[in-house]
């Protein structure tokens, strides 16, 4: 991090030549950049403000960035080093990457309606296998898109409801057996609508990733681009959440399940934002509130069951009025409603910046 304090010596009125301190501090910042968007970007990665910027007598960091990027010397010899035109081979390898990354998303909704449609023919220990196979299918599948975390919610959107459910009426008397009727009932059409929702969210990151680069690109200022990308944000998640409805009206026919889910959408909700924070580089408070959420959700059924010991039973009372009131699907609503409205309130912070949307190896 720049030390600001340092800087405004170097901008000092009496300095001769404010801005060639500035470029000395980040030469290999400005030699690296390909524009000066990028130096601006890396500028205020490091602290610097348009009100940093009229200190160096500019009117904002872009305009900063673009004297520090005409002063940065470019001879033939670093012309030589620019990379050649791509060839064809390498023109049908990106072209097998984009295509890669238009399908890959629908891998784990294919695999888990494949599995959804194998537990339906299967009967015995013979659906055992079956679940066993898809489970392992859908995780290997979903991994560069799940964490422990991510994986313990949709553990708890199949089978928490019915889980909480039961408890709060003494049970269960067994475990689950695969159907969605049986003593400790499986909710399958959240994880199918969820595992379908992976091609939509990674392609509206994708949406969102390029439209704040635009927005970028247009902008004249940090609060400029900040306040023009967050009406972007908030349409990404919105797009989203609309794709995520329209599966999961989709799916609940064929499992016998609500065509409006609020607990699928919250938790939506809440997964896409922390993926839109995690793939910029902002994994400690997606990570951190997938944990809280996750253990709360976890909590409901535990304090069910707590208050059937001797002396306990005011355990469970907030947990069994509110199920009473709104049903089992309040807790997964209230705990990932809040969880996700954290992280936008967060990630409309931090994604607003133009540091957030460097390259790693731009970061530097």
């Amino acid at each position: 991090m720049t030390d600001l304090s340092e800087l405004d010596r170097g901008a000092a009125p009496g300095a001769a030549d404010p801005v060639k301190v500035l470029l000395h501090r980040h030469r290999e910042l400005c030699e690296r950049a390909v524009d000066p968007l990028e130096i601006a970007a890396g500028l205020e990665a490091h602290g610097i403000t348009d009100r940093t910027a009229a200190r160096f007598r500019h009117r904002d960091v872009f305009s900063l960035a673009e004297e520090l990027y005409a002063r940065v010397p470019r001879d033939a010899d670093t012309a030589s080093d620019a990379p050649a035109a791509p060839d064809a081979p390498a023109r049908e390898n990106d072209r097998r990457r984009s295509v890669a990354v238009l399908l890959l998303p629908l891998l784990p909704g294919t695999l888990c309606a494949a599995a959804l449609i194998a537990l339906a023919r299967t009967h015995g220990q013979t659906r055992l296998y079956a679940a066993a196979a898809g489970l392992v299918a859908v995780a290997l599948a979903s991994r560069s898109a799940t964490g422990t975390w991510t994986c313990l919610l949709l553990a708890y959107a199949v089978l928490g409801d019915g889980l909480l459910r039961t408890a709060v009426t003494g049970g269960p008397d067994g475990l689950p057996d695969g159907t969605t009727g049986g003593d400790w009932p499986l909710a399958l059409a959240p994880l199918l609508a969820l595992t379908l929702a992976v091609a939509p969210a990674t392609w509206t990151a994708g949406l969102f990733l390029t439209h704040a680069r635009r927005k970028l690109a247009a902008s004249r200022g940090l609060e400029d681009f900040a306040a023009s990308v967050r009406p972007v944000l908030l349409g990404t998640v919105a797009l989203f959440l609309g794709a995520l409805a329209a599966l999961v009206a989709l799916c609940a026919p064929f499992l016998d399940a609500e065509p409006v889910s609020p607990s699928v959408l919250a938790l939506g909700a809440l997964l896409l934002v922390a993926r839109l924070l995690t793939v910029h580089g902002f994994t400690h408070a997606p990570r951190v509130i997938l944990m809280l959420t996750a253990v709360a959700q976890v909590l409901a059924p535990a304090t069910v069951f707590a208050a059937r010991l001797p002396g306990c039973a005011a355990l469970g009372a907030p947990v069994e009025a509110l199920t009473a009131a709104w049903g089992p699907t309040a807790v997964p609503v209230l705990a990932c409603g809040a969880g996700a409205s954290i992280l936008l309130v967060h990630a409309s912070r931090t994604l607003a910046r133009a540091s957030a949307h460097l390259r790693p190896e731009q970061a530097r």
